[in-house]
């Protein structure tokens, strides 16, 4: 396959959207990130890298941290993981408090924010240094040893982030949050504040395509299984109450987040990252989505 011709037709496409969309404001420090920026990087299983635009700048990488955390939680605690969390679908907004009300504390699945806050509990119930530990698993997945979190991002979370600590204080009410709420919060905003360009996210990926192991086959993250398990739940979890339209549009196990970035596996073939700031209403990069849309439809490959 002629990657490199596909990507250069993608991007031609995706420079004609400029504009469409808006950034993230909620969160103020992503406000101050050039919103037209745009990068693709695809890495195929035979270590071959195919990159345009803006691919090797970092940007927050916001939610996509949610998939190295519930690897971390899944290789220290196994499916124990899955009685605090669901696997299921949420069909609404990725911080819905009504939900999470509705279903007595146990949230949807890991991919939506109260489930994260579980997963981040878990954590640090588990790590002798959960921050340090976070990262230094991203960096052993990715191979890249510069990784770390945006501090600036993570004090934007901290001071703006008053639905995450209500929706910790809800989980605390329902018995499913053990550690003090602070601790959790400011662990879940570091992971949101990691900064990753598309290449790196590419890689650190690549375990995801290529039945547990990293990029350079010398870690096997998770069992082939729960690397089938995790790609299922990415499949039909990975961009909240957009995750059918991806599925029916692109047809790859992805995750997105709302610092515009976007990662979609397709096993046994390659990973691919996009970043593009400007989100559309379900908080999913407009050029993202349509750049993975125009890949698996010039290519003809999706998982279906």
């Amino acid at each position: 396959m002629d990657y490199r011709t596909v990507l250069n037709e993608i991007y031609s496409v995706g420079k004609v959207m400029e504009g469409l969309g808006n950034v993230a404001t909620y969160i103020p420090e992503l406000s101050n990130v050039d919103p037209d920026k745009f990068g693709i990087y695809l890495l195929t299983l035979d270590r071959q890298g195919y990159g345009i635009g803006d691919d090797k700048e970092r940007f927050s990488i916001q939610s996509i941290s949610k998939i190295f955390t519930v690897s971390m939680a899944i290789r220290i605690l196994g499916e124990s993981v899955w009685k605090r969390v669901g696997v299921e679908p949420s069909g609404s907004s990725f911080n819905s408090m009504v939900q999470l009300e509705y279903e007595k504390g146990y949230p949807r699945n890991p991919l939506i924010n109260p489930g994260a806050l579980v997963i981040a509990d878990m954590l640090i119930s588990n790590l002798a240094n959960p921050k340090e530990d976070l990262l230094d698993f991203v960096r052993m997945v990715s191979g890249y040893e510069s990784i770390t979190f945006d501090e600036k991002v993570a004090e934007s979370e901290k001071r703006t982030g008053f639905r995450n600590a209500a929706m910790a204080y809800m989980l605390k009410a329902f018995n499913n949050l053990d550690n003090d709420i602070d601790t959790v919060l400011d662990f879940y905003f570091h992971q949101c504040s990691i900064t990753m360009s598309c290449k790196e996210l590419a890689s650190a990926f690549f375990y995801f395509a290529n039945k547990g192991y990293t990029y350079d086959n010398s870690i096997q993250i998770l069992t082939e299984s729960k690397v089938k398990r995790l790609n299922a739940l990415m499949q039909t979890c990975g961009f909240y109450d957009e995750s059918g339209e991806f599925a029916y549009k692109v047809g790859l196990p992805g995750k997105s987040g709302v610092g515009g970035g976007i990662i979609a596996i397709y096993p046994g073939r390659y990973t691919v990252a996009t970043w593009s700031p400007r989100l559309n209403s379900k908080g999913n990069s407009v050029r993202g989505m349509k750049a993975l849309e125009m890949l698996t439809t010039f290519t003809t490959e999706s998982i279906f």
